[in-house]
């Protein structure tokens, strides 16, 4: 533990008009169809954003060089209803390898009904991040997880 004081939680929810388990296999199987790709950190311009399916898999993009940059690791995967991963991005917008220093994201996935899901977003730590509070702002500067859910959701409503 840093002793840094905690820096609140950036969250966004989403309705889909898909089942619980499509909501989580579109967010997971499809996060380079979703992810704004001026999100990135690696020298190249992103060719893809990928998130391995398993506990200890990859979150990271793949420039059109084939260089790769890591975000960070898959430390919960409970499809389909729960998902935790790290960002392990600073405040430099570098990745550190520490996993001491991630924050994380967890993906709540609730079926309202057969054809109805909600997805609910926490990204959280901050405080561990070198340069935390500088990502936290970047992050609810640009639209935060509202934004990004939005993209989300347009990209299950094409896909269907």
């Amino acid at each position: 533990m840093t002793g840094t004081a905690p820096i609140p939680p950036i969250t966004g929810s989403v309705t889909l008009a898909v089942p619980v388990e499509r909501a989580f296999e579109v967010f997971t199987g499809s996060v380079n169809s979703w992810w704004p790709h001026q999100y990135h950190i690696g020298q190249s311009e992103v060719a893809e954003i990928v998130l391995e399916p398993r506990v200890g898999g990859r979150w990271f993009e793949r420039g059109v060089d084939g260089s790769e940059c890591d975000w960070g690791r898959v430390l919960l995967w409970e499809p389909p209803a729960r998902l935790v991963f790290t960002w392990q991005i600073n405040g430099s917008w570098q990745f550190d390898p520490d996993p001491e220093h991630a924050s994380e994201i967890e993906a709540r996935f609730t079926a309202n009904s057969p054809t109805e899901s909600v997805v609910e977003v926490e990204h959280r730590h901050f405080e561990r991040l070198v340069g935390g509070q500088a990502v936290h702002g970047a992050i609810n500067g640009g639209g935060g997880w509202v934004q990004l859910l939005d993209g989300f959701a347009k990209t299950v409503a094409e896909q269907g």
